[in-house]
C-alpha cells in the first residue's frame, strides 16, 4: 500500500523530517532525506506492529489531496511510501473464488512479471485498493 508522507526538507545544518499523517505517532527525522525515508519505513512497521498486537484497527492510506488543507502540514513537500502492511492484517483464511479463466491468466501474468509473492497476494492487494478508494 502507497501512504502519503509530508517532508519537511532539511538543510546542511537542519535534519529532514517526515511524517505520515496516516500512521498516527509516525514522525522521524535524518541527516538526509534517504536517511529520513528509511527511518520513515522503519517507524512505521514498529507504529503498524504495536496497533496490531494491540488489536486497533490497522490505518489504510488516504489521499494526498485529503492532508493539503491541514495547516500541520504547511509548506511541506509531499511523497509516498510503499509498505506491505499484510503482517498486520490477522491471520488468513482460506477462500475458494471462481474467476474466468482468462483474468487467471492475467493474474498470473501479472504475478510473473512483476515478482508479487504469490496469486493471494495480488488478489488481496488488489482488494485492499479497492476498499481505500471507495
Amino acid at each position: 500500500m502507497q501512504y502519503p508522507i509530508c517532508i519537511e526538507w532539511g538543510d546542511d545544518f537542519t535534519a529532514s523530517g517526515i511524517q505520515i499523517p496516516d500512521i498516527p505517532g509516525a514522525v522521524t527525522a535524518g541527516d538526509s532525506f534517504e536517511e529520513a525515508y528509511n527511518a520513515a519505513v522503519e517507524v512505521a512497521h514498529i507504529m503498524l506492529q504495536e496497533m496490531a498486537s494491540e488489536g486497533r484497527a490497522i490505518p489504510m492510506p488516504t489521499s494526498v489531496a485529503a492532508h493539503h488543507g491541514n495547516t500541520e502540514y504547511a509548506g511541506m513537500g509531499w511523497g509516498m511510501l510503499e509498505l506491505d502492511i499484510s503482517p498486520y492484517l490477522g491471520k488468513t483464511e482460506k477462500v475458494n473464488v471462481t474467476l474466468p479463466g482468462y483474468v487467471i491468466q492475467r493474474i498470473d501474468r501479472y504475478v510473473r512479471e512483476h515478482k508479487v509473492k504469490s496469486r493471494s497476494s495480488f488478489l488481496a492487494d488488489a482488494a485492499l485498493e479497492k476498499l481505500v478508494r471507495s
